[in-house]
């Protein structure tokens, strides 16, 4: 890793990020770094002190383990740890976090410790009583030194001698600088000698106190051995807990360092995406750079190939694009506008930028290159980068051996970021669907790059016009032109033009295909339409045949009557049956609805599906072709039919008064989670690509539900928080 963050020129910025650190750990945060995402925004709401400086405590535990004993300071690393989650749980937090630290429970008898010791690392007075006499008795002993001291500074026969009134600190021990002839007014031992020649004196009377003070301190340590050994001894028995509240820490510690380098920094975090497809980059700045351009990048192919002018900042874009892939990896807060931008999840990032020769092992550079790319070739699902990528050889041969290598690259799901001069690989390459172009762009006007690009095209080099800007004199550079002569510049431009065709071509082939699939439909709407249409005459035509039969029926009955009343009554009837027939016409009959339940297979016109949720007279209807529909449960039949496998897709009638927004404050999560279902489909139906959903904050129920539901629903592509002014963590913009 460090070999990459050197390449990436990320060192300053991650050491800056380690300074918020309480202790060093590695970058990696081991579990789902979406859940680490949401602690920590959980924890950006929260006010809180941050840890102080804790050391490493991995050899300690290795110790406990051996059953060995720790030093006062080292327990007292244990004590600040257990402090400093005992001050977390006091905050009282809610949602994960607080579920997180009231799910750490802290053994009473190292809560007792805890208790035992000053915010300064000493042991407190009143609770080991003989360490406490030992104490005492040292501090009586150094007063004792001070009082002889100062009794034989103000003697009066000894003033002839002293250098000067000062206490000397000299080989651990207190003492006077007195001058030659002391011994006549004062008996002492002789530690040093100043340089001037003066002579620095532990006077006789307190060598004896600090006999006395040295015979208790050997006392203090041996029982403050004791007290480290019970302390210990305590420490291996709950040695699992220690485990794991140590990692716990640096668990905590990383979340609190990244925030707070945000917070200082201003700058956001960016969350990779487990399912995406693209890398999307919207202002993103290299932390490098002291004056850096913003990139906007789109990147939803599977090869970027950057060409174009020299020192154009080709190969700080590639490096731009891996540094902003490896500190979402990470979780590793950047300068970027994370709500327009969006990283995919990878396995492993691996980037290809220096010369590999090596003249020790004889490999030449385009041999160093080779072996680069053999140890990538059979790795999956990462992102890799290549500088210059044709190095070292012809670059013919280069241009179609390297389309091999990427083309089989590409077919183990790996995303690959190229930077080349060459246009013939760029040219190879154009045809392919999952090849983006990206060309640096040349002001031939003011004979400077523009350090900006241009989507879709093969870029020119300039490599004349960045000589004479490094200063090769314009002679010299003309001679050269006209020795490239100009069949070779005619070539280049065929090349150029070839590719722009290839994809324009490309582009207009998918464009039909769209244009053929979106009139399928039509057809296949309009024939279930038709369907219904004709099913619907049928079912009038024999309601009337059967209606008339009747009638005629009752006509005939009426004139076989003798009986005149009874002869009209037979009349009426029939009458009253047309006038039935006249009515049905005038108002269409309501379809006879059957009895649904929520999972039921039924048919919908064309379509089949599963009923997901009933409310009064209509059906959520989840269809197999992708979408959900509220349909009325007149218009449904049971269907026990399996899913078909080819993909359908309806015009339906775009709902009325439809909107971008939708809010959920104060609703159920149920009753907000059929809101939202409802709402993603009518703006699937208008063609909305883009929405916004008020969830809250609150408890975080509403928020974890809603961020649940759109992660399984197969028409989100994907979804963030809002920007602090369009609602923060308590909304999400969702991509359709």
């Amino acid at each position: 890793m460090n070999n990459l963050v050197r390449k990436l020129d990320l060192e300053e910025y991650l050491k800056s990020y380690e300074s918020f650190l309480s202790r060093p750990k590695d970058l990696f945060l081991e579990g789902d770094s979406k859940i680490h995402f949401n602690f920590i925004s959980e924890l950006e709401q929260v006010v809180f002190t941050p840890p102080k400086e804790v050391k490493n405590l991995d050899t300690q535990l290795v110790l406990l383990k051996k059953f060995g004993y720790l030093k006062l300071d080292e327990i007292f690393e244990f004590i600040k740890i257990i402090r400093y989650f005992n001050y977390l749980k006091s905050l009282k937090l809610e949602g994960i976090l607080g579920n997180w630290f009231e799910g750490i429970m802290i053994p009473q008898p190292i809560l007792e410790v805890a208790k035992s010791f000053l915010e300064n690392g000493e042991l407190k007075s009143g609770i080991y009583l003989e360490f406490d006499s030992i104490i005492e008795s040292l501090m009586r002993v150094k007063r004792e030194i001070a009082q002889q001291l100062n009794q034989i500074l103000n003697h009066n026969k000894l003033a002839a001698y002293l250098v000067d009134r000062q206490m000397h600190f000299i080989n651990e021990e207190e003492c006077l600088l007195l001058k030659a002839g002391f011994h006549h007014v004062l008996s002492g031992q002789i530690i040093n000698r100043s340089s001037a020649g003066f002579f620095y004196v532990l006077p006789q009377s307190i060598a004896s106190l600090k006999s006395k003070s040295n015979e208790l301190q050997n006392k203090k340590e041996e029982q403050l051995f004791y007290i480290c050994k019970e302390i210990s001894t305590l420490f291996t028995k709950n040695l699992a807990f220690l485990k794991f509240i140590n990692k716990e820490f640096d668990r905590f510690d990383s979340y609190q360092a990244r925030l707070n380098f945000a917070k200082s920094k201003g700058l956001e975090f960016l969350a990779p995406k487990p399912n995406g497809k693209k890398i999307i980059l919207s202002e993103f700045k290299h932390p490098a750079l002291k004056k850096p351009k913003s990139i906007n990048l789109s990147f939803d192919g599977q090869i970027l190939m950057v060409t174009g002018v020299n020192a154009g900042g080709k190969t700080m874009l590639l490096k731009s694009v891996m540094s902003a892939v490896f500190l979402s990896k990470y979780l590793i807060p950047l300068p970027i506008n994370a709500a327009k931008s969006s990283i995919d999840s990878f396995k492993f990032i691996e980037l290809i930028l220096e010369d590999p020769q090596n003249s020790k092992n004889d490999i030449s550079t385009f041999g160093g290159r080779m072996l680069q790319f053999s140890e990538i070739l059979n790795q999956r699902d990462g992102i890799i980068g290549v500088d210059e990528i044709e190095l070292g050889t012809d670059s013919d041969e280069a241009a179609s051996l390297f389309k091999v290598l990427l083309e089989n690259l590409i077919s183990k799901n790996n995303k690959i970021i190229v930077t080349t001069h060459h246009k013939r690989l760029a040219a190879l390459m154009a045809g392919n669907p999952k090849v983006q172009l990206l060309a640096a762009l040349f002001d031939e006007k003011n004979q400077m790059p523009t350090f900006s690009f241009l989507d879709g095209t093969i870029g020119k080099s300039y490599a004349f016009e960045t000589a004479v800007r490094y200063g090769i004199p314009k002679t010299l550079v003309n001679e050269a032109r006209i020795l490239y002569g100009e069949d070779k510049e005619k070539l280049n431009e065929l090349i150029e033009n070839s590719s722009r065709l290839e994809m324009k071509l490309q582009q207009e082939i998918k464009q039909t295909e769209l244009k053929r699939e979106e009139l399928k439909q039509k057809i296949i709407h309009l024939k279930s339409k038709e369907e219904t249409l004709e099913q619907s005459y049928k079912a009038k035509i024999a309601l009337l045949e059967r209606t008339y039969q009747e009638a005629i029926k009752t006509a005939k009955q009426a004139s076989k009557m003798q009986n005149q009343a009874e002869i009209h009554r037979q009349m009426n009837e029939a009458n009253k049956i047309l006038r039935q027939v006249k009515k049905q016409e005038e108002h269409r009959e309501k379809p006879k609805i059957q009895a649904f339940k929520v999972g039921n297979r039924v048919k919908y016109h064309q379509s089949r599906g599963v009923i997901v949720s009933i409310k009064k007279d209509s059906a959520m209807v989840q269809l197999d072709e992708g979408f959900k529909l509220r349909v009325p449960l007149g218009e449904l039949k049971l269907s026990g039919n399996p899913p078909e496998i080819p993909q359908v897709k309806f015009n339906v009638q775009s709902p009325k008064n439809a909107n971008v927004v939708l809010d959920l404050h104060g609703m159920r999560a149920e009753e907000a989670l059929e809101k939202l279902d409802e709402f993603i489909s009518n703006s699937l139906i208008v063609g909305f690509d883009e929405v916004l959903v008020y969830h809250g904050i609150g408890t975080g129920r509403l928020s974890s539900v809603v961020r649940d539901f759109l992660e399984k629903h197969p028409k989100v592509v994907e979804f963030t928080d809002a920007p602090p002014k369009s609602g923060g963590f308590g909304a999400k913009i969702v991509k359709l």
